[in-house]
């Protein structure tokens, strides 16, 4: 295990993983990677760069493919999306679990609070989140949902006719998570989503 080589100290190393069996075999294209690209090219301000995996919904490989994330590829963040319902193929929480070391049960609980503004089937999503800590580093992974309508609204929040954020979307807390556990620091499109951290743990804006 050796650390990551970053362009910038604070570049962050982003893990995306796209859990399904029919895009893993090209029976259809996957959105899930391409959407969360985008958003993360929206969202941040500060430097980052992606690795990406589209694997198949079994638990090992799942498991297998965070861990290596986090180990091998030297991730700060990694996102899931895919196989968190109830369906009997759905084990991304299971094998996440199995890859963590800290459960983060927040991420989840306000997930499904931001859904539930949409849709009662919410309460059916399992996503959860956990902290991976080897020796060299520690990461943070969280399990989104499917479709990239959803991914949007549990990242970002859900704001009123006049832009105020009525409830805070997920990504507001998870720079100040990695800076907690040794990461690069995050700083984000406030029109976006907003990086929220207390007044001791702010740096000087960086500069233009």
């Amino acid at each position: 295990m050796t650390n990551p080589v970053r362009n910038h100290p604070d570049e962050l190393i982003v893990g995306l993983v796209s859990i399904s069996d029919r895009a893993s075999t090209g029976v259809y294209e996957d959105k899930g990677i391409p959407s969360l690209q985008e958003w993360l090219g929206g969202a941040l301000t500060s430097p980052f760069r992606t690795e990406t995996r589209l694997i198949q919904d079994d638990a090992p490989t799942i498991t297998k493919t965070l861990i290596e994330l986090v180990d091998e590829a030297g991730c700060d963040l990694v996102l899931t999306t895919g196989g968190t319902g109830p369906a009997r193929r759905d084990v991304t929480p299971e094998a996440t679990l199995a890859a963590g070391t800290k459960e983060m049960p927040g991420f989840g609980e306000q997930m499904r609070q931001i859904s539930l503004n949409f849709v009662p089937t919410a309460i059916l999503s399992r996503q959860v989140a956990v902290i991976r800590e080897t020796a060299e580093r520690a990461a943070l992974i969280i399990n989104l949902p499917g479709q990239p309508k959803s991914i949007r609204e549990t990242l970002e929040g859900l704001r009123d006719e006049t832009g105020k954020v009525k409830v805070p979307g997920i990504f507001a807390a998870v720079p100040y998570c990695i800076d907690l556990i040794g990461g690069p620091y995050i700083e984000t499109n406030a029109a976006v989503v907003a990086a929220f951290r207390p007044k001791s743990a702010m740096r000087a804006p960086r500069p233009g």
